[in-house]
């Protein structure tokens, strides 16, 4: 099978994974990795179906599928353990990777994301994700899509990071949209995997997140000893963009890079 794209840099003894979230790919981490490069070998992917993988989509699209990816990636690397810092999609995609792979997984940072599955309320609007962007072609979902990700008072003063999540969106192709919004949708409950995790969980938290709200956060941040939760005011779902000092500053404490 084709390897997904990647890059794989630095010197550490240990290993780092970032991992995008969805109509993402691994460009968004550019700014975070030189903070981690002399302490771990830090590798950037693009999940299939987006980036550089957009021909790599499985068939049948499901998280579990694109979680079998990653797996075969970090074998095709012989990369036995590593701490995953992953953004929304990508955290469902570890949690899936986790669950049935948990020798992997050193730390894993759920950036924005969450281990519930959706609600009906959810699903619904899944569905009409994937009816508007059937109907209005990629570039007008995605333009419809990415500003309310940002916190929408500081919309102006991030227009530049607004842009360029555009510019990666925009190069989604259709078929990957219509099939990882159904994989979100029918994803499975994950709960459990936080929950009987031997390895430390951070979760990084927007108060103001429309995409995973803040009270969906409690039981999971309460369902094991190891879980340590940062709550960032005033933030949306794109905290790399929206709080880089303070996502990296807890990233670095987390990971244990001074």
């Amino acid at each position: 099978m084709t390897q997904l794209a990647y890059n794989l840099t630095g010197t550490g003894e240990k290993y780092l994974t970032f991992i995008h979230g969805f109509c993402e790919s691994k460009a968004i981490w550019n700014d975070f990795v030189p903070y981690f490069t002399e302490n771990y070998r830090v590798l950037t992917l693009d999940l299939g179906g987006f980036g550089d993988s957009k021909d790599l989509l499985p068939e049948p699209c499901s998280i579990e599928a694109l979680a079998e990816q990653v797996a075969e990636l970090l074998r095709h690397l012989q990369i036995a353990k590593t701490s995953i810092v992953a953004h929304s999609l990508g955290g469902y995609v570890s949690l899936a990777l986790a669950e049935k792979y948990p020798e992997f997984v050193e730390k894993l940072c759920l950036f924005h994301s969450t281990a519930l599955a959706d609600n009906p309320e959810k699903k619904e609007i899944r569905n009409k994700v994937i009816d508007f962007v059937q109907k209005v072609g990629v570039n007008q979902y995605i333009d419809s899509f990415v500003t309310p990700l940002f916190y929408t008072k500081r919309t102006q003063e991030l227009v530049e990071a607004i842009k360029f999540v555009e510019e990666i969106g925009k190069k989604t192709p259709l078929q990957t949209i219509v099939a990882v919004v159904a994989a979100m949708r029918d994803r499975q409950d994950r709960l459990h995997v936080i929950k009987n995790a031997s390895f430390p969980i951070l979760y990084i938290i927007g108060k103001d997140d429309g995409a995973v709200s803040f009270e969906s956060y409690q039981e999971q941040i309460q369902a094991n000893p190891q879980i340590q939760s940062l709550v960032l005011e005033e933030t949306a779902h794109m905290g790399m963009f929206e709080r880089p000092q303070e996502t990296l500053k807890a990233l670095k404490q987390f990971l244990n890079v001074v």
